[in-house]
């Protein structure tokens, strides 16, 4: 009889809430009998105190070495979160831990489904949404300078290669999985050379996949698209700054950041996050939403092969919230972290739910 087989996956708690609700995606993801082997690593804060550094190299080696992990929200101070990772003599700074922690890993692709569930309150039932984000350039790579004491400068960077890839990534992802259309999110009415180079790419890439509808949006109209007529949209790609606003607005739409879960896509390394942060204001009351992570992990089920598990909590999920009986407070209730977990896992184990996934 051949053993079966049994997946190593690096847990990084994070911060504040993350420790709860990475307690949680994990009694998820193991009620669903799907064998893993859990390394625990730090980042944030966490780890600043304990190593003195927010991102030790002993973390990004074992994401490397497993090639997958799950992370929780992690903490930065504002305005002093930078992060600077040695590299021999030479240092790298990056304008946050987690921004760091994508481009030491390499991954380059952070995707986003957002859907309503049936029992949350949303404008929008129909809502079903994949953001597609490139994350490695844009405003975000961090190149800021002071120009004198009352004058401050932004690099935006915009490469063909990045986004040509970011493109391929998108239209093969809604082809896999039978979504209807792709839809670039720009400014290139007004930033003619960055956003325009994007904008550019995307159109030639779209040729070699004539089978997926390809259209594009300006940022703002995008925006008011989403919040009138949001199921007119299917999947959006966008540069990482414009992706990271858009994501959360969507969640918002949906009802809740505890809702969104999130993945970062690499040649060699994929990691899977919740889009919320670490909300320290209420760590302790057991009260924080571990569905966004607990469907980050079901991602990562996915990504790991295991898409009929993946599926099942899904189905769990929309389940519950459509009973509507163990809402946490951010949805409106007074349920606690550890029962809607448990209404989850009971779920699972019924094998009935709604279906639908990314």
């Amino acid at each position: 009889m051949t053993p079966e087989k049994e997946y190593d996956v690096v847990l990084i708690p994070g911060d504040g809430i993350g420790p709860e609700i990475s307690e949680a995606a994990v009694a998820v993801l193991e009620a669903t009998g799907v064998p893993i082997r859990w390394h625990e690593a730090v980042a944030g804060e966490t780890a600043r105190q304990r190593f003195g550094h927010p991102l030790p190299e002993e973390t990004l080696a074992a994401v490397r070495e497993a090639g997958v992990a799950l992370k929780g929200p992690l903490l930065a101070p504002k305005q002093t979160g930078r992060v600077t990772i040695q590299h021999g003599d030479a240092g790298v700074t990056y304008p946050s831990v987690n921004n760091a922690l994508r481009r030491e890993l390499e991954v380059f692709a952070n995707v986003r489904p957002v859907r309503s569930f049936p029992g949350v309150p949303s404008p929008f039932p129909a809502l079903d949404v994949v953001i597609i984000r490139e994350v490695t350039e844009d405003t975000y790579i961090g190149w800021e300078e002071m120009k004198g004491p009352n004058e401050a400068w932004a690099i935006k960077r915009i490469t063909r290669n990045a986004s040509e890839r970011i493109f391929r990534f998108a239209f093969e992802y809604a082809r896999a999985r039978g979504r209807r259309k792709v839809t670039a999110g720009h400014k290139a009415n007004v930033l003619n050379l960055t956003d325009g180079l994007f904008l550019e790419s995307g159109r030639g890439v779209a040729v070699a996949f004539p089978e997926v509808p390809f259209d594009d949006c300006m940022i703002d109209a995008l925006c008011l698209r989403l919040v009138k007529q949001p199921e007119a949209l299917d999947v959006l790609v966008l540069p990482n700054q414009y992706g990271d606003i858009v994501s959360d607005l969507c969640a918002g739409v949906a009802g809740s950041l505890g809702l969104a879960p999130g993945a970062n896509y690499g040649e060699r390394v994929a990691f899977f996050e919740a889009s919320h942060g670490a909300a320290p204001d209420i760590v302790g009351e057991r009260i924080a939403n571990p569905i966004a992570l607990i469907l980050s992990g079901a991602m990562l089920l996915g990504h790991l092969g295991e898409a009929a598990a993946e599926r099942r909590i899904w189905e769990a999920v929309a389940r519950v919230l459509g009973e509507g009986r163990h809402f946490t407070p951010d949805l409106g209730g007074h349920a606690r972290t550890t029962d809607l977990t448990r209404a989850i896992i009971a779920a699972l184990g019924r094998g009935e739910g709604v279906t639908g996934s990314a």
